[in-house]
């Protein structure tokens, strides 16, 4: 049992059951035992890969496709170009690489992080060594200034709340013990007016959940965008209006139960964008339909860049290079699980490569 279980346990015997969110915001912010404070968790000695470190191309598309932003909005200075949950700092050096070609651009921005964890702040200053970087601990810390963001795999990782249907009421899913192991439980159900709106396209037993936390750090974001110009690229897993449970934890690149090895798996939920979408209209700014990633980088011109790139590979080289290129973009992969939810001003045009028909709106 880790010392986390430990300290969950000793909590609820004396306090009660707690919510799913507060069990993920323990699990992986705990101080001295969470899971994104004490270990870099992505790559192969990790336990979950993310798309910059599939493949540099897609950093080189998101950086390019929010310099041709900013020079559609008249290309203002000084501007913020920042990134919540940056990983090892992989996809901000590549953005950086790719644009530095840019005229003008490297001069007007200002690169800003957002991240907690201290270990993985430290693969950022190697990755990123010769930027001048701002670190955060909070998106709220951003500078009032024209912000262009992208948040990738970032959203996800925020706690959720579980609700299910009973009649026409919610029961709220909870972590409580049974026979002093943590186990799932549900509390009583009553009516609740922040899902009334649900009642008309669930059914009795369907779950839905909510992210507290994720409409008012967009709101954050699309008022910064609203008032000062710039662009926000939110890279997740999930879709439109959230239905089912899709709390899952990952460990060692496999599937873990998600109560097993509390502050040593990773936790996620897909990402419900419609909350995000009406938080940023809410702002005053503006969003653009979800547009699958694969047609996103597609639109981009991602395949032109893997042929050239492929042209210097042989071998095993050019095998992972090409699977990279799959993994990103084909539906039965990234491609279609993944969506771009793009949040610009409302007198400019969201960035390229995102469809402006479409999807869900």
């Amino acid at each position: 049992m880790t010392a986390l279980a430990d300290i969950l346990r000793r909590r609820i015997a004396a306090t009660g059951p707690i919510s799913v969110a507060d069990y993920m915001r323990d699990c992986l912010l705990h101080p001295l035992h969470g899971y994104y404070t004490t270990r870099d968790p992505l790559g192969a000695a990790g336990d979950f890969t993310t798309a910059p470190e599939i493949s540099q191309m897609f950093g080189e598309l998101l950086g390019l496709a929010l310099a041709q932003a900013w020079l559609d909005q008249g290309a203002p200075a000084p501007v913020v170009l920042a990134e919540p949950g940056p990983g090892r700092g992989t996809l901000m050096a590549d953005m950086l690489r790719a644009t530095r070609g840019v005229p003008g651009f490297h001069a007007a921005l200002q690169v800003h992080l957002i991240e907690a964890s201290p270990v993985l702040r430290a693969a950022q200053v190697l990755a990123l060594s010769g930027h001048p970087v701002t670190w955060h601990d909070h998106l709220a810390e951003l500078p009032q200034a024209p912000l262009f963001l992208v948040a990738n795999e970032f959203f996800d990782a925020l706690p959720v709340r579980q609700f299910v249907r009973r009649g026409g009421g919610w029961a709220e899913r909870m972590v409580g013990l049974v026979d002093g192991a943590l186990a799932f439980g549900l509390s009583n159900p009553a009516p609740l007016a922040a899902l009334a709106h649900r009642l008309d396209d669930t059914a009795e037993g369907d779950v839905v959940e909510t992210c507290p936390e994720g409409p008012p750090l967009m709101t954050g974001i699309a008022a910064r965008i609203a008032r000062h110009g710039g662009a926000a690229l939110v890279i997740d897993y999930g879709g439109w209006r959230s239905l089912g449970d899709t709390l899952q934890a990952l460990r060692g690149h496999d599937i873990d139960p998600p109560l097993a090895h509390p502050g040593h798996a990773d936790l996620t939920a897909h990402v419900d964008f419609e909350p995000l979408a009406e938080a940023a209209r809410d702002a005053g700014a503006a969003h653009a339909p979800l547009t699958p990633q694969g047609v996103f980088l597609e639109s981009l011109g991602i395949t032109a860049r893997a042929q050239a790139l492929a042209r210097g590979l042989s071998g095993a080289q050019l095998n992972s290079h090409i699977a990279a290129h799959r993994r990103l973009t084909h539906p039965q992969e990234m491609g279609n699980l993944f969506k771009v939810l793009a949040v610009h001003p409302a007198c400019a045009p969201p960035p390229p490569g995102i469809a402006t028909t479409g999807a869900a709106a």
